[in-house]
């Protein structure tokens, strides 16, 4: 576990201060922010709780870079403990998502779909093309990991919610945009979920 933290720690210092790293963020972070108004917009205008969730994970992601941006290049300590925030911060979201969802079963009219599919797929083009720029900073510490993460579970995400659109087509009611819902909810848990135990881990080496 210590040489695991060793070679997060030590061996990103590079990657940290790298114009390419830094780059990368403020693009993810543009796109992000762009599509968090696109999709609460589009949400809102076809009544889906999946595009509205989504909408609000491209803010949690934005937010995410701009405290990435904020913290490359510090001690490994300062990086984990924003790892930790955002972590929790996933947890919440996702919390968050699952009441929202219990509470529009219980009433409200099936979505607009041909909406949905369309945002659904310009999201998944944004968050796969952000994706792949990031690829090559999976490996590092848990405030790179967390980036990672955060982009992979978005594109996997906007597959979840065309998928739903085709649902809600088919079936008329829903159902399926509130069932991506949850699942995009349990997604971002999970992902905090791992976020926050590397952050722990890299704290308890510091400490140690």
């Amino acid at each position: 576990m210590a040489d695991d933290c060793c070679k997060a720690a030590c061996g990103t210092t590079a990657t940290l201060n790298d114009p390419r790293w830094r780059r990368a963020l403020w693009i993810a972070l543009g796109v992000n922010a762009g599509m968090f108004a696109v999709e609460m917009a589009a949400g809102a205008a076809a009544d889906s709780r999946a595009l509205q969730a989504d909408a609000l994970d491209f803010l949690g992601d934005a937010t995410n870079y701009a405290i990435s941006l904020l913290v490359a290049g510090m001690a490994l300590a300062w990086r984990a403990r924003a790892a930790l925030a955002k972590g929790l911060a996933l947890i919440g979201l996702g919390g968050w998502v699952v009441i929202t969802a219990v509470l529009a079963a219980l009433g409200g009219a099936a979505p607009e779909p041909e909406l949905m599919g369309i945002i659904g797929a310009l999201a998944l083009a944004a968050n796969t093309g952000v994706a792949i720029m990031l690829y090559r900073f999976r490996t590092g510490d848990a405030n790179m990991r967390s980036v990672w993460i955060c982009s992979r579970n978005d594109a996997i995400g906007n597959i979840a919610v065309m998928a739903a659109a085709l649902g809600v087509f088919g079936t008329g009611t829903a159902w399926p945009d509130l069932i991506v819902a949850a699942i995009l909810a349990l997604l971002g848990i999970s992902g905090g979920i791992q976020i926050v135990q590397q952050a722990r881990r890299e704290l308890r080496s510091v400490a140690a």
